[in-house]
């Protein structure tokens, strides 16, 4: 299973939930536009603090972003 995927559908299923856009997501989790795109496509392995970063913006803990 790959694990940046998991956590990149779940970050865009979120995001879009909320009704954010990446560069809303980006500035709210203080993280690069292009990074925060890189995650949600599943390309990048984000440190736990910024899954933190961005489960506090997406309004959930880390751990559910981590849900299949």
């Amino acid at each position: 299973m790959d694990w940046r995927r998991v956590l990149g559908a779940n970050v865009k299923r979120l995001r879009l939930a909320k009704k954010l856009t990446q560069e809303d997501l980006a500035l709210e989790a203080e993280i690069d536009l292009t990074y925060a795109g890189g995650i949600e496509r599943g390309k990048r392995n984000p440190s736990l603090l910024v899954m933190a970063r961005i489960a506090a913006v997406l309004g959930v803990s880390p751990a559910d972003l981590l849900k299949r």
